[in-house]
């Protein structure tokens, strides 16, 4: 029987012997489609070849593409764990052409494969097509054989794909096994085709049109193929199985879900162990491709996914974290074919582990107000939307999440009350919000673009230029004028000013015009227009007048110095803690750096100075800077990281810096940093200065914070850190370079003193000298011994001590002692333990602590400790515990 494994091998096997280049799959987070929350299809990363707008060395491929469908349009999350086939997580086997073959080879290569090299019965095979395609029709009849009943025609879209509304579309055919009689339903297009004795095994689309606006369609001038069979569903039917979760590789992780939950795989807890198979898939992979948890966006379904699994675990009775300790099965299973999940193993554990205990902490609350809400209704009542929000906004409960428990009692939710009551906290929100305004008059600068076009940036090489200003804007209105005095908004045509961006702060200067000038404070930009934030400081400037612009340019080689160290910071991290390690934010100033990464712990000691070491080695190379404009694919291939999250055109800056020999020519010509970034940089890596690490903490889940220092600023600081330490040593009558060894002496030496003076205090106290009184004396009350005695200069910390060698001299009875330390009173008391039986410490204090202003105290019935603010009175609370004695 083949595994999962062999089938995908064998289908990219088939497709490279037919001269099909193998490309990998691409990340589960779109690099070329900001529409799609996640890859859900093979299709995707290569949309921009089936337009023409990117073009490749290679005309066909075949891949082997993970996807996920859990979000958006494409959200098969319900359905997860109760259906044979649908998944989060899935393989997707596709094989394309870029305006190479078309029909006359992609059915032969289909029918081939199916039925030569995975040899599935011909005679159980039929297919759709669309009704108009008799290209098609044809060619499944003269090339598979197939009789005209096995060749169904399909007028509705099920057959007819597009692109979008307008654009690339076409018929596609669908190949379905036909399971047999004995299993209920219908074929493609009959009132039972819902049943599952007819399963689509494989999609071939014809990407053969172009659709306009009004409808109409033409024939592209490069007609091409796309399909997609998936890898479990055609799996479950080489191993004779009719669930996907029945396939080697998804049983594997049931089997391994069942044995860390003490449960069988196929007993009453096999759609929890289903549910957790695929929700790991899922969940590791997001993680392998930079996806952390979090409240909004890609993060929220992910947390959502993970959620979900970790509630089923729960239902399993796990009662500690699980889903980590089953990476290293998937690992297993899927490592060798997506290396991706190797590298990144200790982060998706350190994750899953992180998130999987802090929902713990809610989801037993959580899933106890949903027991009592129900408790209240009627057996057939859905749970109000109310009820349903309030389990989101308090507890953390996606809205699917609670369908998902209930749908296990056979109950329902309001959703139109969910909806309301989002919609009410929304509403709120807004009224709440005090903000500038720039968010709802956005449309200002789409106006501009359009009317005086986007501005160009020169900064990359030069710090001044002159440009002329198109708009000027104040109170989200377009002004022709501005004088001295005012605040402003400019729109240049170009610019040298970089507008903040990709955590480089914008920058400041000065603009001159004919007649005036202005301080520009800040540089954004919108829409492609760089806003110039200004203050007009002399005379008059407006619309239409040519300016002098020119840069703050120790300010901006301070923010080259800081955003450079961060790309030298990036490697260094990864090089030190691993591949997983990835940018998840930055803030590049001109007096500071900081940058976030993905990362679940924090950094040893050893870890931060190798990496400070690191990025100052690199700096003290002084090797050039490079960047280059290229393709994103040639700068990928060349090894570029690219920042999570942002969107790239055709054209990417790649920035270069840093060779691995420590020569700084790089004998074997490989480069230590290759970024795409689109920020500005010093030329030389020794233009730095020096690089120090500032701070290392937590940012978010799985994320770190590294702050630092680069030249100057580093400079100050390792000037001021010298200074302390100097200062330190003239105290301490020590050289520098003996501090730490000094201070640890004065601290071994104060401590043993502490312990000195706390003995004297004990002994003064128990020999009654030093303030003391008298030596404490003892009485007979209620036929028991009884020593109380009013101590000062006696810590309270020291009073059980004290007590315990006052009843080694008695051998028998009752100690009280009340400890007066600025007014306040620390008091203890102490029973023999022949004595425990009549009397407890803990009456004799409880009876002492009100009358000295306080409350409650307690311990054990030999020794108890108790306080209060009143130490004047204790004289009155030694009678109080004088009258538990007494009865």
């Amino acid at each position: 029987m083949p595994t999962l494994n062999d089938i995908r091998s064998t289908f990219l096997n088939f497709f490279e012997k037919n001269d099909h280049q193998i490309v990998d799959s691409s990340p589960l987070v779109p690099r070329n489609d900001p529409t799609l929350m996640f890859t859900n299809s093979g299709m995707v990363q290569f949309k921009n070849l089936f337009t023409g707008v990117e073009h490749r060395d290679y005309s066909r491929a075949a891949t082997s593409q993970k996807c996920v469908r859990a979000g958006g349009k494409h959200n098969d999350l319900d359905n997860v764990g109760y259906t044979a086939r649908h998944h989060t997580f899935f393989e997707m086997l596709g094989n394309f052409s870029f305006g190479d073959y078309f029909k006359e080879q992609a059915i032969p290569y289909a029918w081939d494969l199916l039925t030569k090299d995975f040899g599935i019965d011909k005679s159980k095979l039929l297919v759709t097509v669309y009704h108009t395609d008799d290209e098609a029709a044809d060619i499944w009849k003269k090339y598979a054989g197939l009789p005209e009943e096995r060749i169904i025609r399909i007028a509705t879209d099920d057959n007819f794909w597009s692109m979008g509304a307008t654009g690339p579309c076409g018929p596609c055919t669908e190949i379905f096994y036909d399971h047999g009689p004995e299993i209920w339903g219908g074929p493609p297009g009959s009132p039972e085709e819902d049943g599952d004795r007819f399963i689509e095994i494989w999609n071939l689309v014809f990407m053969q049109n172009e659709r306009f606006e009004d409808g109409t369609q033409r024939d592209l001038d490069m007609q091409s193929i796309d399909t997609g069979m998936g890898l479990e569903r055609i799996g479950a039917l080489l191993q004779g199985k009719h669930d996907n979760y029945d396939t080697d590789l998804l049983r594997a992780l049931i089997e391994a879900s069942a044995n860390i939950t003490d449960g069988a795989p196929d007993g009453p807890g096999n759609v929890h162990h289903r549910v957790i198979a695929d929700h790991l898939r899922s969940t590791s992979f997001l993680i392998a491709d930079g996806v952390m948890p979090s409240n909004e966006g890609r993060g929220y379904v992910l947390r959502r996914i993970m959620r979900r699994a970790m509630r089923h675990a729960h239902q399993l009775g796990a009662g500690d974290p699980v889903m980590h300790r089953l990476v290293p099965s998937l690992v297993a299973q899927m490592g060798q074919a997506y290396p991706e999940l190797g590298r990144a193993q200790a982060l998706i554990e350190e994750t899953l582990k992180l998130e999987e205990t802090r929902f713990r902490q809610t989801l037993d609350r959580g899933l106890r107000l949903l027991d009592d809400e129900l408790d209240k209704l009627a057996s057939d009542a859905p749970l109000p939307g109310e009820t349903a929000f309030k389990l989101y906004d308090t507890f953390g409960f996606p809205l699917d999440l609670t369908q998902d428990a209930l749908r296990e009692k056979g109950r329902s939710v309001d959703v139109a009350g969910f909806d309301a009551a989002m919609s009410e906290q929304k509403a709120k929100a807004r009224a709440a919000w005090s903000g500038s305004g720039e968010a709802a008059d956005a449309t200002i600068w789409y106006d501009i673009a359009e009317d005086k076009g986007t501005t160009d940036f020169l900064g990359y090489d030069t710090e001044r230029a002159e440009g002329q200003i198109t708009a000027l804007v104040r109170d989200a209105q377009r002004i022709e004028a501005a004088s001295q005095g005012e605040e402003v908004q400019i729109v240049l045509n170009q610019t040298p000013f970089y507008a903040e961006s990709g955590g480089q702060v914008g920058d400041t200067g000065v603009l001159r015009t004919e007649g005036g000038a202005a301080r520009i404070t800040d540089t954004r930009k919108v829409a492609g227009v760089f806003l110039h934030v200004a203050e007009v400081t002399e005379g008059r400037i407006a619309a239409g007048e040519a300016a002098q612009l020119e840069v703050d340019h120790a300010r901006r080689a301070a923010i080259r110095a800081n955003h450079s160290a961060t790309h030298l910071l990036h490697e260094a991290l990864r090089e030190a803690l691993g591949d997983h390690v990835a940018q998840r934010g930055s803030l590049n100033a001109p007096d500071r750096l900081r940058f976030d990464f993905s990362h679940a712990k924090a950094l040893s000691a050893e870890e931060l100075e190798r990496v400070e070491a690191d990025v100052n080695g690199f700096i003290r190379q002084n090797a050039a800077v490079d960047t280059r404009i290229m393709t994103p694919d040639d700068a990928r291939a060349l090894g570029a990281q690219a920042l999570f999250g942002e969107k790239y055109g055709d054209e990417v800056r790649v920035v270069s810096m840093g060779k691995l020999d420590g020569s700084g020519k790089g004998s074997d010509g490989r480069t230590y940093s290759i970024e795409l970034c689109g920020g500005t940089h010093v030329r030389q890596t020794g233009d730095i200065g020096v690089f120090v690490v500032t701070g290392d903490q937590a940012s978010s889940a799985g994320v770190r914070r590294i702050e630092a220092l680069t030249g100057e600023a580093a400079r100050q600081y390792l000037s001021a850190q010298a200074h302390r330490v100097d200062a330190l040593a003239a105290e301490l009558k020590a050289r520098p370079d003996d501090v730490v060894t000094r201070v640890k002496a004065l601290m071994d030496e104060r401590k043993q003193l502490a312990n000195e003076v706390a003995q004297l205090r004990r002994e003064l106290a128990m020999a009654g000298g030093a303030g003391q009184g008298d030596g404490p004396e003892v009485r007979e009350i209620g036929g028991v011994p009884f020593l109380a005695q009013v101590l000062r200069g006696v810590s309270g910390k020291d009073l059980p001590a004290i007590i315990d060698e006052h009843k080694a001299r008695m051998g028998s009875g009752a100690v009280l002692l009340i400890a007066d330390a600025d007014g306040k009173a620390a008091v203890a008391a102490g029973v023999t333990q022949d004595l425990t039986g009549r009397v407890s410490a803990v009456d004799l204090v409880r009876a002492a602590v009100p009358v000295l202003g306080g409350k409650g105290g307690g311990g054990r019935p030999d020794m108890a400790q108790g306080g209060g603010p009143d130490a004047g009175n204790a004289e009155a609370a030694i009678k109080a515990a004088e009258q538990i004695l007494e009865g």
